[in-house]
């Protein structure tokens, strides 16, 4: 099975990057995904696409959440994109 590819777009110590990382955490599907963090400060291209808009959470590149996320919405989504595959 293909593990959902989750993106975390966010900066250090961003206070909301961190509460994003911790719901998807609580999720308790971590078998289910891998999750990449992305530092938008490490290029402009990403600064100027997401400064004012983190955390950004996409799950196999498409964007899934923006500002917070809920837990339960994030799994929700993991396993609709694992039943996509099959």
């Amino acid at each position: 099975m293909t593990k959902t590819q989750v993106i975390l777009y966010g900066r250090p110590g961003c206070h909301l990057c961190e509460e994003a990382k911790q719901a998807i955490e609580a999720a308790g599907c971590s078998d289910l995904y891998t999750l990449t963090e992305v530092n938008i400060e490490a290029g402009p291209v990403l600064l100027d696409l997401y400064k004012d808009h983190i955390p950004v959470v996409s799950i196999n590149g498409v964007e899934a959440f923006r500002h917070q996320v809920d837990s339960d919405l994030f799994k929700e989504r993991v396993l609709t994109n694992l039943k996509k595959e099959y």
